[in-house]
């Protein structure tokens, strides 16, 4: 299946975005110890511990030196702008395995029982020749590193998203460090995507039980700016689709039966591509179904429609020079659905468009 983009019009009351005007900066995302390049974003939906309901967690990539790959906190923030630290990791003093360290990328979930699960592609010293595979966080509801996962083809987790049903998770987890570091900056069509199924059992940690790669070969390279560039967001749609942005292709690809399917469906079929894409990086599943991406170059976010249909735009980042460049990551609906949070790279800020 390959579908290029069509910018065909559409009505605002046909689309989310339609319905968004403003950006309002809600709080800084920077901690106490001065780590910046906030990455994931994920919402609250119950109240656990230290998670309070609505509340937004943050992922910080970099320290306070600016070094990629380096950052170790996360930041929870209310939507009325109370930001706080959630969880300072350190890399020395962990319960389990995680090659390279702590450097805390966009793949971030809050799991039921309040549970956070954090990706980490950690490097030595800001430079994508010291990146290492790291691991998958498991932190309880107060902040504390509980496990690991590690291993069976988590290699540089760099994006996720979950669904869960009953005492069941799965995480579907982008991986870009596979063959990349070797590729020396030559695109490497190595990367994954895992389907990782937990299973919780009363108030323990939830254990991995299985690894599927339902997705493979996707497009990926170091980059001297943004550390690599490989698959990203995902967002797994109410059919089972699992839609995922493919950065260095500039297109958004759909990997049908995600939830089911025993095999890899390759880099699956092509839903969209060019138009109004520009190297999309952090991808949502809007409250109509269709798919919100943010783009790397430009500083847009753009909706598409399962068939492929490009249909709104809107500029949420106009900084630095191309305007947007670089940084914008992180997305997520809020629980009003009315209007959807996202990270600032450029300004450190958690902010959200309604």
């Amino acid at each position: 299946m390959s579908v290029v983009a069509a910018a065909g019009p559409a009505s605002a009351d046909a689309t989310f975005l339609g319905r968004l005007h403003h950006v309002r900066e809600i709080a800084s995302t920077v901690p106490e110890n001065g780590d910046v390049n906030p990455y994931g974003t994920a919402v609250v939906r119950r109240d656990a511990g230290r998670l309070h309901r609505g509340d937004v967690l943050v992922s910080n990539f970099n320290n306070s030196q600016n070094q990629q790959g380096t950052g170790t906190t996360l930041v929870q923030i209310s939507p009325r702008g109370t930001a706080r630290l959630f969880a300072r990791i350190d890399p020395a003093h962990l319960p389990g395995p995680c090659p390279g360290g702590v450097g805390l990328t966009t793949a971030l979930s809050i799991l039921p029982g309040g549970w956070v699960v954090v990706g980490s592609l950690p490097t030595a010293d800001g430079t994508s020749a010291t990146a290492q595979a790291g691991c998958l966080l498991v932190l309880d509801s107060h902040g504390r590193v509980r496990e690991t996962f590690a291993g069976g083809g988590i290699n540089g987790p760099w994006d996720m998203t979950a669904a869960s049903d009953g005492d069941r998770t799965d995480l579907f987890v982008t991986n870009v460090l596979n063959g990349t570091v070797a590729g020396g900056g030559n695109e490497v069509d190595r990367g994954t995507v895992l389907r990782i199924t937990l299973q919780r059992h009363g108030d323990q940690p939830p254990q991995r039980v299985q690894t599927t790669t339902i997705g493979s070969g996707f497009a990926q390279k170091t980059d001297p700016d943004a550390l690599v560039i490989g698959p990203t967001g995902v967002g797994l749609a109410k059919d089972g689709s699992l839609y995922v942005a493919d950065t260095v292709k500039n297109l958004i690809a759909v990997i049908p039966r995600a939830l089911t399917r025993t095999s890899s469906a390759g880099t699956g079929g092509d839903v969209t591509s060019g138009g109004k894409l520009n190297g999309p990086l952090g991808l949502a599943i809007a409250p109509n179904g269709h798919i919100l991406t943010v783009n790397g170059g430009d500083g847009n976010i753009v909706e598409t429609t399962p068939a492929g249909r490009q249909v709104a735009v809107r500029q949420l980042d106009s900084s630095g020079s191309p305007p947007g460049a670089g940084a914008l990551f992180g997305l997520a609906v809020d629980l009003d659905r009315d209007a959807v949070y996202f990270v600032d790279d450029a300004t450190n800020f958690l902010d959200v468009l309604h």
